[in-house]
């Protein structure tokens, strides 16, 4: 690097990139989606997880092994640009930035369930609105959470979710209600395939943002050996977390059309278990992490936006420009929120799918990439190199494509209709592929 040329600071360690990993996918994200993935798969939401569980574990397998090959800040545009094909790559991109434009879409939409379990005489759209408002707001006057912000966004999370356990288990305990350990909520028998695939599919949500840690290489202590760690330690850890809570809630309610609403179990159950002080402060954590989270969310969509307009893939007009004053892109800013207000006209099953329809394609896309890259540069040696850079990682891909197709039909139509935009555009600003594909900007991560 010449001398006075300035690059990322290398000063992450293994349990700061955790933490951020945590941080963005938001641990109470467990609760979110319990009771419509109980009542499609007949009480077998653990057994669900279990499933998304070994779907994404395979795929965090095959991000730590790409992002030891490619070290640099990376994602799943960079591994399918760099392995498949640029053009590919620049589609695998266009996909998952659904999911960045959308995210604080669902924050609102989950502010509004929640808030309305504790005062249902309030409007649902009171809620959205004043989520989006105090978000936006915050975002451009220049407010960031930093890193060690994040970490107490975390730990507040943690002591909400172990108090909502330790609750659930005294319960159990205690019989109340002739609740005692089952292993009905992991038996496959008594749901459809199909019913099980549809609420598994709906749970990547619970996951989305451990593969962002990806972006952090360049300011990673030991990135070869941390990036691949944390992505692993982050899933697993996230997943018996996310196990365990659901199983007691299952068993506290293995008939979840007894709770008076679905979509908005979690705070009816925790009043159950706890009362209405409990509640309170259950309802309470959440919106702390809603907030927390719709921050983050929103400032990292608008300077994605930033970045695909300041290098032209956007229009650079509108996308590309920062405001003098307070130093963040408040147009891309705006513009999200503008988009998160349609979490007015969604139920959160449709939301769900919708986000999750980009995530299973960049999943399906690391999975492929690091496929093509063991048989074109690796040349795998023995069955161990066989089967975890070729057979591990195929079946990565037939299980997120199976989880893609049982999505909300109406979620893929609109995800679809996004990719043939983003073919159009391909297609038009490459000439008919006779040049290169114009970049996309990687996620950040704040």
């Amino acid at each position: 690097m010449p001398t006075g040329e300035r690059g990322l600071r290398r000063r992450l360690k293994l349990r700061h990139i955790v933490f951020l990993g945590l941080a963005y996918m938001a641990p109470l994200a467990v609760f979110d989606t319990f009771g419509i993935v109980a009542e499609a798969t007949n009480g077998r939401v653990p057994l669900a997880y279990i499933l998304i569980i070994i779907a994404v574990t395979i795929t965090g397998l095959s991000y730590a092994k790409m992002s030891r090959y490619y070290p640099g800040a990376g994602s799943a545009y960079t591994y399918a640009r760099e392995t498949l094909n640029p053009h590919v790559g620049f589609m695998v991109g266009w996909a998952a930035t659904l999911d960045y434009l959308l995210l604080p879409m669902l924050n609102a939409l989950l502010a509004a369930i929640y808030m309305g379990a504790v005062l249902p005489s309030v409007p649902a759209w009171v809620w959205v609105l004043s989520t989006i408002v105090i978000c936006t707001l915050l975002n451009v006057v220049g407010v960031k959470l930093a890193a060690q912000v994040n970490v107490i966004l975390v730990v507040v999370q943690i002591v909400v979710a172990a108090a909502f356990l330790f609750f659930a288990i005294r319960n159990i305990a205690m019989g109340i209600d002739g609740a005692a350990l089952s292993l009905t909520p992991f038996a496959p028998t008594g749901v459809p395939t199909g019913a099980l695939l549809g609420g598994a599919s709906l749970l990547a949500l619970s996951f989305l943002g451990f593969d962002a840690v990806t972006t952090m290489s360049e300011e990673a202590i030991r990135p070869k050996t941390d990036i691949p760690r944390a992505i692993i330690l982050i899933v697993v850890s996230a997943g018996v977390f996310f196990v365990a809570i659901t199983y007691t809630m299952q068993i506290l309610f293995p008939d979840v059309s007894t709770v008076g609403d679905i979509v908005g179990a979690s705070p009816e159950i925790a009043q159950y278990i706890g009362g209405a002080l409990f509640q309170a402060l259950f309802v309470g954590g959440y919106m702390f992490a809603v907030l927390g989270c719709g921050l983050t969310q929103q400032m990292s969509a608008a300077r994605l936006l930033y970045a695909m307009g300041r290098d032209g893939t956007l229009p650079r007009r509108m996308f590309g420009r920062i405001n003098r004053r307070t130093g963040v892109p408040v147009i891309n800013i705006v513009f999200i929120a503008v988009l998160a207000c349609s979490a007015m006209l969604l139920d959160l099953a449709s939301a769900a799918s919708l986000i999750n329809f980009g995530a299973y394609v960049a999943f399906g896309a690391v999975n492929l990439s690091l496929i093509f890259a063991t048989v074109k540069y690796l040349r795998p040696q023995g069955r161990i190199g066989v089967f975890a850079g070729i057979i591990l990682p195929s079946l990565g891909v037939v299980i997120n494509l199976a989880l893609w197709l049982s999505l909300d039909t109406n979620a893929k139509i609109v995800g679809v209709v996004w990719a043939l935009v983003g073919f159009a555009f391909l297609l038009i600003t490459t000439r008919g592929f006779r040049i290169p594909a114009p970049a996309m900007a990687e996620p950040e991560m704040d």
